[in-house]
């Protein structure tokens, strides 16, 4: 897929790292782009498309292709005047079903968005992060990677790997100041939460210790924490947001 630049120019004057979020067109995503747009940071997305929070770069590219992703980083390199400091993997997709019914495409094709096109996103950032010696890499994983979830063999399958990604992303790049973790969140308030019926909400909140669902802004709060320079000690970890429902996984 061609990789469409921001139509808004980058203001002369760099402030703040350069941060990609991939999928910051919605959901926790947006959540996320928004917060380092506060805090400062020169944000961009690589995404399909669709409405941008104010200040974060638009770079259109399909995660799922490798040169469209190498593609992307190199445009926002240029466009922003250095490497990307902090690499948010938070894009995803989901294609539920039964086991038993789940087909190749549905299983393969959840892997290669969730798993191979984070994998994608995190090699080419990797480079800029090795030169520079120092980088943030924060992987967006799910409870159900750690508990499994009916109907989600996929999906589950695919956030489980990130851990084994993080720890060893950890191992080879921990003396070149580059950290990797994964924020793993429980049930937040989005579109897809809204959908359910009364009755399943009210399911999930009974097995949820805190009783509620989170915000994103609660998801992108830890986010930003990581990706810190107060976190510079903390890699290689799994960080639940999740309400206490993952106890013990």
């Amino acid at each position: 897929m061609t990789t469409m630049p921001a139509t808004q120019s980058i203001s002369a004057g760099p402030t703040g790292r350069v941060v990609v979020v991939t999928g910051a067109a919605r959901g926790i995503g947006r959540a996320i782009a928004e917060r380092f747009v506060a805090d400062g940071d020169r944000v961009a997305t690589i995404y399909r498309g669709g409405d941008l929070p104010k200040g974060v770069e638009a770079y259109v590219a399909d995660v799922t292709d490798s040169a469209a992703v190498d593609a992307a980083f190199t445009a926002i390199e240029k466009d922003m005047g250095g490497p990307v400091e902090v690499l948010v993997a938070n894009a995803g997709v989901t294609k539920d079903q039964l086991l038993m019914r789940m087909s190749d495409e549905e299983f393969e094709s959840v892997v290669d968005v969730n798993l191979t096109g984070t994998f994608r996103c995190v090699r080419r950032a990797s480079k800029g992060m090795i030169r520079a010696r120092k980088g943030r890499i924060v992987l967006l994983g799910s409870i159900v990677g750690l508990s499994g979830g009916a109907g989600q063999v996929n999906y589950s399958s695919s956030k489980a790997a990130l851990v084994g990604m993080a720890r060893s992303i950890t191992r080879e790049l921990g003396t070149r100041g580059i950290t990797a973790n994964v924020v793993a969140p429980g049930y937040v308030e989005t579109d897809m939460t809204a959908a359910l019926s009364d009755d399943v909400r009210s399911h999930y909140l009974k097995t949820i210790p805190a009783g509620r669902f989170a915000t994103p802004d609660e998801i992108a709060a830890v986010v930003s924490f990581v990706a810190s320079d107060a976190a510079g000690y903390v890699t290689g970890a799994v960080i639940p947001v999740d309400g206490g429902l993952g106890m013990g996984h």
